[in-house]
C-alpha cells in the first residue's frame, strides 16, 4: 500500500495534525525541517499555514512538500 496523507489541520507554530490512509494520525512538528532554499520560506507562519493536500501529501505554492513516509515517521501522538 502506498502511504497517503488524507487529512491535515494546522495546530499552531509549525505543527500539523495529520491523518494517513493506514489509519495513523497524530501531530507532526516541522519546525526543525524548515531549512534549505525550498523550505526556508515556510518559516513565515502565514505561508506555512497555506499548505494544501496535493500529490497525497502536504505541499505549498513554492513547490515545497514532504514525503508522506517522512511525515508518518515524525508523528507525535
Amino acid at each position: 500500500m502506498f502511504l497517503h496523507v488524507v487529512d491535515a489541520k494546522y495546530c499552531d507554530e509549525y505543527k500539523v495534525l495529520l491523518c494517513f490512509n493506514d489509519g495513523a494520525e497524530g501531530i507532526v512538528d516541522l519546525a526543525k525541517e524548515l531549512y534549505g532554499q525550498i523550505f526556508e520560506p515556510l518559516q513565515d507562519k502565514d505561508f506555512f499555514k497555506s499548505f494544501k493536500l496535493e500529490g497525497h501529501t502536504l505541499s505549498w505554492s513554492n513547490g515545497a512538500d514532504f514525503a508522506p513516509e517522512f511525515l508518518r515517521e515524525q508523528i507525535h501522538a
